[in-house]
């Protein structure tokens, strides 16, 4: 999960914490809805445009994207999303129009928009982009032990290597893996 540089190409719980406090005091409902979806979803931008209302199941509280990086389309995935998640997006979605999208702003205003999020919130670098928030989602969805095949769903992943390379972690992320393995032995090291 590094660049070419070295440069960690995911946020960070710390980060993802600070995005989640930024996006829930943006002010206005549908920009917010926005940002609160890619960040408890883990989905594309593009994903989350083409989400229509009819698509928000709000009786089993999902999100059901259609995977767009697939080279077929048609291919659907339901998310699981937060009761606050689904109380903001029952008030924003239009009831007369089903099919219509969820969203209308433009692609690079989306951008904007979580870029704009992650600066409120001092997420600085590499990773502060919307790709480094699906990855962080990915990361934080591992180190909660959801189940790689899990991940690999909710990601719309075709292949489970490619949910795999989540695992390859560093930081507070890597340190609390080797915790866990330190306890193991009961805080015992060579040395004792």
């Amino acid at each position: 999960m590094f660049d070419r540089q070295g440069n960690r190409k995911y946020l960070n719980g710390a980060e993802r914490r600070a995005f989640q406090v930024m996006a829930a005091k943006e002010s206005e409902m549908l920009r917010r809805a926005f940002l609160l979806t890619l960040f408890n979803t883990g989905c594309r931008i593009s994903e989350a445009l083409n989400l229509t209302v009819e698509r928000v199941d709000f009786a089993n509280q999902d999100a059901v994207f259609e995977t767009l990086k697939r080279r077929k389309s048609g291919l659907f995935r339901g998310v699981p999303i937060p009761d606050s998640l689904v109380e903001l997006l029952r008030q924003i979605t239009p009831k007369e129009n089903p099919s219509a999208r969820v969203w209308t702003f433009s692609r690079p205003t989306a951008y904007r928009l979580v870029k704009e999020c992650m600066a409120r919130g001092g997420i600085r670098g590499g990773m502060a982009s919307p790709k480094g928030l699906r990855h962080g989602f990915a990361v934080a969805c591992l180190s909660q032990k959801i189940p790689l095949t899990t991940v690999q769903k909710w990601l719309g992943h075709a292949r489970l290597e490619t949910t795999a390379i989540y695992l390859d972690v560093s930081g507070d992320e890597e340190r609390k893996l080797a915790e866990r393995l330190w306890e193991q032995t009961n805080g015992k090291t060579e040395l004792d």
